[in-house]
């Protein structure tokens, strides 16, 4: 969410005369996009900004901007730690930093944002589709500072696709903190499934993603157009953030492990190639040995291709913080993560390790650590090798090729390139 806020911003910086740098230090105007949902995020932009005010002194034509999480709607502490700072912004408050770059030099930021797309995107990008959250868990501070539910509408969103695929876009990510909530504010009203129908008649766009997900608004009808639509890949990050019913309930998730579980065996019986990945907090308030047991089990009997572990960070202004004690030790929290790792390491090593042999669509995204690599519709990372001892020419970005999974890890794929002319249409998902 916070990268496609940043391309955004840098659109509209662009269009109004601005040239992008990376040299923070000699920056005219250096924006910092902050993220909250851990204590250590927030932490990393606190020591950021301390730095930036150092550099800043003695320079009075400089501008600092801050947006993002951290900024929420009572802003006088902030203003109070960080005087320095000239503007302060909510997530999607583009215009106070553009209009107060445009004042300092004398530029008009009039129209800039309409449209706003990056003018050079990646192969696969995202898109927000709705902003806020609603479900407001008890240990998380985002419906706090971004808000209630808010969702885009669906002419504004297939509009801003078009513009993406024509600058080279192949893979589209619709996003937002609860993603399956999407258009329950929209009347008439409309669901993420008729999005992802509208968005799927997009000539060029060849694979569609969402993320993040709820297990409560994850619908029949969702699951449908999954398996349904040629172009929706079928994979589904879930999150279930606990295995035991009396942390699932502290938490206020709204439901039980068994109906989490009835869900995901309802999604692998109506898709039975999907790809799962899922969220997992560990060391929440009171978790005992035979709780954190219980979220080991879900992990060993679904089998996620990816878990993405956090440990329970403590979050001033949610109703964890007022009501309950963060009583897991620090050092148990990470002894936990290493569990979940260690156990996913297995899983992602084991399962990947039968694709060797397999023939699988991989759209090319560029290089990676000096290597040209992709991603399937399951979203393994896939690195293409043999290419010069073959005589075989580079593929470029952007392109769809198909290859065979010659060997694995636990992280990534390796793949000999067979083909460079392949056929848009739904495939076996590794």
């Amino acid at each position: 969410m916070n990268t496609s806020d940043s391309e955004r911003l840098s659109s509209g910086f662009t269009n109004m005369g601005f040239d992008s740098t990376d040299d923070m230090a000699n920056a005219d105007v250096v924006v910092l996009n902050t993220c909250v949902v851990r204590q250590s995020a927030e932490d990393t932009a606190t020591g950021v900004l301390g730095r930036l005010g150092k550099r800043t002194k003695g320079n009075d034509n400089r501008m600092i901007a801050v947006m993002g999480c951290m900024v929420g709607p009572e802003q006088s502490e902030l203003k109070r730690r960080f005087p320095y700072v000239s503007v302060w912004a909510r997530p999607q408050e583009f215009e106070p930093i553009l209009e107060t770059a445009g004042m300092r030099h004398g530029l008009d930021p009039e129209g800039c944002l309409s449209g706003a797309v990056p003018e050079n995107p990646n192969v696969a990008s995202f898109i927000p589709i709705v902003h806020g959250c609603d479900k407001f868990c008890t240990f998380c501070i985002i419906p706090y500072r971004r808000g209630r539910e808010n969702s885009r509408s669906a002419l504004e969103i297939v509009h801003q696709a078009e513009i993406m695929v024509e600058r080279g876009v192949k893979d589209i990510t619709l996003l937002g903190q609860n993603v399956d909530s999407y258009g329950h504010d929209i009347r008439p009203r409309i669901d993420l499934a008729d999005l992802m129908e509208q968005v799927s008649e997009i000539s060029g766009l060849e694979r569609i993603r969402f993320q993040t997900s709820h297990p409560n608004d994850m619908s029949l009808r969702i699951i449908e157009a999954i398996r349904d639509l040629p172009k929706v890949c079928e994979m589904i990050n879930l999150p279930f953030q606990a295995g035991d019913d009396t942390i699932l309930a502290n938490m206020r998730r709204g439901y039980t492990r068994g109906q989490y579980m009835d869900k995901i065996a309802q999604i692998k019986q109506m898709i039975p190639n999907i790809t799962l990945t899922t969220d997992l907090i560990v060391g929440f308030s009171g978790e005992t040995d035979a709780q954190f047991e219980r979220s080991m089990g879900v992990l060993r009997e679904v089998e996620f291709a990816k878990v993405h572990t956090s440990e329970y960070s403590y979050r001033e202004g949610t109703f964890a913080s007022r009501k309950m004690t963060d009583d897991v030790s620090r050092e148990v929290k990470k002894a936990r993560k290493v569990t979940v790792d260690e156990l996913q390491k297995v899983i992602q090593g084991k399962n990947n390790a039968t694709l060797i042999g397999s023939n699988v669509d991989v759209i090319v995204e560029g290089h990676k650590r000096g290597r040209l690599h992709g991603r399937s519709r399951g979203d393994k990372l896939i690195y293409l090798n043999g290419l010069v001892e073959h005589g075989m020419e580079e593929p470029s970005p952007g392109q769809t090729v198909q290859v065979e999974i010659t060997d694995t890890s636990p992280w990534s794929l390796e793949a000999e390139l067979i083909a460079t002319n392949v056929k848009k249409e739904k495939v076996l998902v590794v």
